[in-house]
């Protein structure tokens, strides 16, 4: 039997919502609280147009690995949208994880500037296998820059936590140093446990692109470490090209917030794509991501990374061929094709 207590804290939920303007996951959380819904305990500003939420996961929630990422789905203009993110606190066992979003697109700037303490987002498993090696190499190399930090966060704090910060370099670029997320506690760490050698780059001032040449300077043994790079499409490029110029592909793993498109035919044509399952239509081009186009005909398709990685997304094509935008290669009817990451060609039909 529920203790009074209880009882008088669910009245006092269910009488919240007559006074305070909930987001859909909040009215879904008050009927199933643990039901896969994190409640937001905390949010904190990091810089200008970042901020970092504390997230109490829901009981049986699985402890991350650090620089893993985690789907968070939240009602945005009246419809539900999911996105991923890289979890940033350290892989310990406390009862809490952070994400820290940078508002740059429509549901992050919904966490960022809506998000109070107290509301509930529906969360997803820590996936992803951008994560420390089961034995830490003694020399690494993380890369990072921008937002790109969170995941690599994640790892030095685990790192810190565990107080065994063996030989690792960082190197982060941002625009300036009021740029720098995680700047104070990272140039902490670094004054703490001197393995840690903390490199910021301010672009402002040191224009200079990413090289071989330019990491030389930085880290003269880049060679002999293994490396982790998290940033930019355009900085990921660099990174890979040198470590393929260097032989050490096998060495660097890297994490993308963007799929890597490859370069769409000038003789794609979309057509008319069917949405069976919501009895829906709309109109497609060759080189627009059948996810988007399902969404402003106002289908709510399951997705979650957007970029073709969790599969999420999935769904059987009927009818037609769709194009994958990061191979060009085309899928046939009976496929299960993700939405994500394909376009029409030609006139389509989702079991959707």
């Amino acid at each position: 039997m529920k203790s009074a207590t209880s009882i008088w804290s669910r009245l006092a939920d269910v009488a919240g919502l007559v006074a305070t303007p909930l987001a859909l996951a909040d009215y879904v959380a008050l009927v199933s609280p643990h039901d896969g819904h994190a409640r937001v305990d905390a949010v904190h500003d990091e810089i200008a147009g970042v901020r970092t939420l504390t997230l109490r996961p829901p009981r049986g929630w699985r402890p991350h690995r650090a620089g893993q990422h985690v789907t968070v789905q939240l009602a945005v203009d009246g419809r539900l949208a999911t996105r991923t993110y890289s979890i940033s606190s350290a892989a310990t066992a406390a009862r809490h994880i952070t994400i820290t979003v940078k508002a740059q697109g429509r549901v992050s700037r919904a966490l960022v500037r809506d998000v109070k303490p107290g509301a509930h987002l529906a969360i997803g498993p820590a996936s992803g296998d951008f994560v420390l090696s089961a034995r830490h190499p003694q020399r690494s190399l993380f890369i990072t820059a921008g937002s790109g930090i969170t995941p690599i966060a994640s790892m030095v704090r685990t790192l810190a936590a565990q107080g065994n910060v063996p030989d690792v370099a960082h190197v982060h670029y941002a625009r300036s140093p009021r740029d720098v997320i995680f700047g104070d506690e990272l140039r902490a760490l670094a004054a703490a446990h001197p393995g840690y050698r903390l490199t910021i780059v301010h672009t402002r001032d040191d224009p200079r692109r990413f090289c071989a040449e330019r990491l030389d300077e930085l880290v003269a043994d880049w060679r002999a470490r293994e490396a982790w790079a998290c940033g930019p499409a355009s900085l990921l490029a660099s990174v890979i090209d040198c470590f393929e110029r260097a032989g050490r592909s096998a060495a660097l793993r890297v994490e993308r917030f963007a799929a890597v498109l490859a370069p769409v035919p000038p003789t794609a044509t979309g057509g008319r794509v069917r949405f069976a399952t919501s009895r829906m239509e709309a109109r497609a081009d060759g080189r627009t991501p059948l996810l988007r186009v399902a969404e402003s005909a106002g289908v709510n398709a399951p997705h979650g990374c957007r970029m073709g990685i969790c599969h999420s997304c999935d769904a059987r094509l009927v009818s037609g061929s769709v194009r994958d935008l990061r191979t060009g290669e085309l899928a046939e009817a009976g496929a299960r094709v993700q939405i994500c990451v394909c376009a029409a060609a030609g006139d389509v039909e989702l079991a959707l």
